[in-house]
């Protein structure tokens, strides 16, 4: 028997500060990264509340662990509610038998022979967009980002010579669907969505549009045969236990599901990365000189990356210190208990990796930009948990190496052709949504 089966459950302690009727929401909506990486001096376990609900953070990376380890929790709460209406009934959104069933039948579009398949794509991607640029030139390395991966992801899906067209719409449809996600849920007035203002007509414009597209992929990639080798082929032709295909329904979620996160995800992830070796040029000399020491005249393969070490661990921490997803919630299945605290039934449970991956109690110089902190000898020492950029468990992203992957690849392809330095426009304060981004990053391309 447990000790915590034996001690009662109480009840988490409340953060103070919270006014009247609105409770902790002004908080949140004002200075949301602040509010969450202070949450911890408060308990490892804390209630806040927002408006007239109460929702629970978890801001110790063991009990992050165990929630998300744990049956007695669903994915659920604000952001996937919000997440829904763009994401469906995908993998990432499903719970139980349903779940376990999608990640068995997407698992093998993700195996290391496929990712070294798709390697050529992300290089070739990277390639053209260095190309695209002058000596001199200012470059919005955001967008640039956010347009390759999307193309990256985009001829992943589906190798056809319509995709870069299709593409160029999905990049176009994703900035205006994600703005207005974070709207909702943060500011959860459902009826009012529904109002057609402007703005709520510009959202429900570009998520038809993007869902759209995404039908056309699905459809062009029917006509092609199942033979490909690509990501939707691998969908197309998976089967469960019983013989069964994924339902037309769920391979249209899985595919917007993929798009979002292959393209957001990374797209704000690349453009940090070359923002802090901008300021860290020591850092980008190193990373310069290990991919010209493994590839001087040739392009970066999949089968580089083993050689790569200092570029890898550029990208882990690029992705510590700015993550691109910030915040997840989970929601409790019946009445139970994490950390000796009492949860109620259905229960909103939030927990911030920014806060998480910030914490001083678990990286020495936390706000420092140090790669060198993910060497095996110096990575032993990080607490289980604190970092992890993909989740942990079944819920773990099964596109985690395909990420990876296209990180590296594109950062070891594009670096060593440019150096990107800061001008003057250049405002790297963070724009928060459903991800995290610079507000406007613009960066000079000198050729090396």
């Amino acid at each position: 028997m447990s000790v915590e089966s034996v001690i009662p459950a109480t009840t988490p302690p409340l953060v103070s500060g919270g006014a009247p009727l609105i409770g902790h929401a002004w908080n949140l909506v004002r200075d949301p990264l602040g509010f969450f990486a202070a949450l911890r001096d408060h308990g490892d376990l804390v209630r806040i509340r927002l408006g007239p609900k109460t929702a629970y953070a978890v801001c110790d990376p063991e009990l992050v662990g165990q929630l998300l380890r744990s049956p007695d929790y669903i994915v659920g709460g604000p952001l996937w509610d919000t997440l829904e209406v763009l994401l469906g009934k995908g993998v990432a959104t499903s719970n139980g038998k349903v779940h376990r069933r999608q990640r068995r039948m997407m698992q093998p579009a993700f195996k290391r022979e496929r990712i070294a398949d798709y390697a050529k794509v992300m290089e070739e991607e990277a390639r053209a967009t260095a190309a695209r640029w002058g000596p001199g030139e200012t470059v919005d390395i955001g967008s640039e980002m956010f347009r390759t991966a999307v193309r990256v992801i985009s001829r992943s899906l589906l190798e056809v010579d319509a995709i870069g067209e299709k593409a160029d719409r999905i990049a176009e449809s994703l900035h205006t669907v994600f703005e207005g996600l974070y709207r909702r849920m943060v500011l959860s007035v459902g009826p009012l969505y529904r109002v057609p203002t402007q703005g709520n007509r510009r959202f429900q414009s570009a998520l038809a549009d993007l869902h759209a597209v995404v039908d056309e992929i699905i459809a062009a990639g029917r006509a092609e045969g199942s033979d490909r080798g690509d990501l939707l082929a691998e969908m197309l032709r998976a089967r469960d236990e019983s013989g069964q295909p994924l339902s037309d329904q769920e391979v249209h979620d899985h595919v917007v599901s993929l798009i979002v996160a292959g393209a957001e995800n990374i797209a704000s992830t690349l453009a940090w990365t070359f923002h802090l070796l901008a300021e860290h040029p020591e850092q980008e000399r190193r990373l310069v000189e290990e991919v010209n020491s493994v590839a001087p005249d040739r392009e970066i393969t999949f089968g580089d990356l083993k050689d790569l070490p200092h570029t890898r661990n550029v990208v882990t921490e690029a992705m510590r210190i700015q993550p691109a997803a910030w915040i997840f919630t989970r929601r409790s299945v019946g009445e139970t208990t994490l950390g000796g605290y009492r949860i109620p039934a259905d229960a909103d449970i939030v927990y911030s990796v920014y806060a998480m991956q910030r914490d001083p109690r678990s990286f020495e110089q936390h706000l420092r930009f140090d790669p060198d902190r993910w060497n095996p000898e110096r990575a032993q020492d990080v607490p289980e948990f604190a970092m992890m950029p993909f989740g942990t468990g079944n819920r773990k992203c099964p596109g985690d190496h395909f990420s990876l992957a296209e990180l590296a690849i594109i950062l070891a392809t594009v670096a060593p052709q440019w150096h990107l330095a800061p001008v003057a426009e250049t405002d790297a304060d963070t724009k928060i949504g459903i991800t995290l981004q610079p507000k406007k990053l613009v960066l000079r391309a000198e050729p090396r």
